[in-house]
């Protein structure tokens, strides 16, 4: 009873603490310490807080837990992530989870790993022992040092529990699981500082440059490297930068980055809400849907940075991975014993790039049929930065859904007719149409309601024909890359394309187009620039600073 109290009063003072900070305006929470100020705040996503967790205390933690809802803002999560706060209810799922874990370190097995010290557990209270585990892993949490005040609350925290329970071992759970429901964890809190180098200017911190590069590469929190290269300041010269960056791409867990980055930019959460008719694709399961979502990211982790090769060949490479259940999807046959297996696609079977694969076709459809408009606003939205408006509310259906056209194309023709729907369907049902040969789960076919379907189509005058002719014109497109650019840039800054920097972005661009198209000298490159770490006060701030810049003159 005694724990389950102290238990209930830690969760009580947390909360407040967790639930005020992140709701509170950039202009309202700015921390002034030593002249510092807060300028953004983006709450961890859950691939980031299971990444994070791992590298922290190891692939053996389990994490059951159902996290709080993400919001894709210009298409991204990333930049979504900026506007998020946390619930009442949240927080008490993060809170269950935080116990959760902190038992999970503290167990029998893992005591001698991460606090060697409490393996002679007096039950009496070990200050050194509390300050050694609650620096080093504050650290690595916190992604900076825990400052003093932070240090010592949480080593009351452990006197008070081993007060109550006589034991050293409930002390330190509690403690870490202050920690793991703080709002300096479950959110990143960048930080600007005064730039020595310009007087009246700031400059991200050490510690949130550090941050921004490792979630950015590697999706998770600093390592070791990163936050001493933050603590020695070698990350703010452009020489340690780039020693970090390359140790990042050069790293195995630039794969973790490289998915969560293309995961949220092609939605691919959108997995999780799928569903498909059973009676009209029994074929479809929770296997196939999970399978699907792996070989795009296979497929995109082995063409664009294991061989490092055009981005835009991933719109009509016939390179992929499947694996037995996706070979029943394809009608091709499985010979290996493997899991997953390389596969070409032949030149005639219609498959070229990651827009006739399964998971692309099978997401941007209906539960039981496909749909060109759905897949060609996809192609633009995702793949070229081109939102689609949505419908007029005046525009009048009835007519389309009278149709009688036997196919889909039939009755998106008739669809086009009306005055009202042409600006944006003009644009966005010929990529589909081209895709028509797939139904709704992304299988070949040819007909359609005992009609020949046809796949050709033209967007504003340029005529393509088929999945093929549909990949080779997004190949040459210059869009494809332009938008490949602002979404690396936007990822990594969790802010939206600003046409302000439009020479900027034009410049990245342009090296991208000198470097062979190349996916990670992309990111090695945005990283180095000084736009990318650019720092944006709140408006109250860079008033104050703008009237001291001015009194000094």
């Amino acid at each position: 009873m005694k724990l389950a109290r102290l238990m209930t009063s830690v969760s009580i003072l947390i909360s407040g603490l967790s639930l005020v900070s992140p709701a509170l305006s950039s202009e309202q929470q700015a921390i002034q310490l030593d002249d510092s100020v807060t300028v953004a705040v983006r709450r961890l996503t859950e691939s980031q807080y299971r990444h994070t967790i791992r590298d922290v205390f190891g692939a053996d933690i389990q994490i059951n837990a159902r996290f709080e809802p993400e919001q894709r803002e210009a298409g991204l999560l990333a930049i979504g992530s900026a506007m998020l706060s946390l619930t009442s209810s949240g927080f008490e799922q993060y809170f269950t989870l935080g116990q959760s874990i902190s038992s999970q370190v503290f167990s029998d097995d893992n005591i001698a790993t991460v606090a060697p010290c409490l393996i002679e557990n007096t039950g009496a209270y070990m200050a050194d022992c509390a300050a050694d585990f609650l620096s080093n892993y504050g650290e690595k949490l916190f992604r900076r040092p825990l400052t003093e005040a932070e240090l010592d609350a949480r080593l009351d925290t452990v006197e008070e529990g081993v007060s109550r329970t006589q034991d050293m071992v409930q002390g330190m759970q509690l403690a870490l699981t202050s920690l793991l429901v703080a709002p300096e964890f479950l959110f990143r809190i960048e930080t600007a500082e005064p730039d020595p180098a310009a007087a009246g200017e700031y400059r991200l911190d050490a510690y949130t440059k550090a941050s921004r590069l490792s979630f950015m590469f590697w999706d998770t929190a600093p390592d070791a490297q990163l936050l001493n290269a933050a603590a020695s300041g070698a990350i703010h010269s452009q020489e340690g930068l780039q020693e970090q960056l390359q140790r990042l791409i050069d790293s195995p867990q630039m794969e973790a980055g490289a998915r969560a980055f293309f995961a949220d930019m092609m939605q691919i959460d959108g997995f999780a809400n799928m569903v498909k008719d059973p009676e009209i694709y029994p074929k479809f399961n929770q296997t196939i849907a999970d399978s699907a979502k792996e070989q795009m990211l296979k497929t995109i982790v082995d063409l664009l940075m294991d061989q490092e090769r055009d981005y835009r060949e991933l719109f009509t490479s016939n390179e992929t991975f499947i694996n037995r259940a996706l070979a029943s999807v394809y009608k091709v046959p499985y010979l290996s014993d493997e899991e997953w297996t390389r596969y070409e696609f032949d030149d005639d079977s219609e498959r070229a790039g990651i827009l006739t694969q399964v998971g692309f076709l099978s997401l941007w459809a209906h539960p039981g049929t496909s749909s060109p408009t759905r897949r060609g606003i996809k192609i633009h939205e995702i793949f070229m930065c081109e939102p689609t408006p949505d419908p007029p509310s005046d525009v009048d259906f009835s007519s389309v859904q009278a149709s009688m056209a036997g196919t889909v194309r039939g009755r998106l023709l008739d669809h086009m007719q009306n005055d009202g729907c042409i600006v944006c369907h003009q644009r966005s049902d010929p990529p589909g149409l081209a895709l028509e040969h797939f139904d709704g789960l992304g299988q070949l076919r040819k007909f359609e309601n005992g009609q020949l379907i046809d796949v050709s189509a033209d967007l504003f005058g340029k005529k393509f024909e088929g999945a093929q002719g549909l990949g080779q014109l997004l190949y040459d497109d210059p869009r494809i890359p332009s938008c490949l650019v602002r979404n690396v840039y936007a990822y990594g800054v969790a802010k939206p394309f600003d046409y302000r920097m439009r020479d900027y972005f034009e410049q990245q661009v342009r090296f991208f187009s000198e470097n062979d198209y190349s996916v990670p000298a992309l990111f090695k490159q945005i990283a180095l620039t000084p736009e990318f770490f650019a720092v944006t006060l709140p408006e109250t701030i860079e008033s104050e600073t703008l009237a001291a810049n001015d009194s000094a003159r």
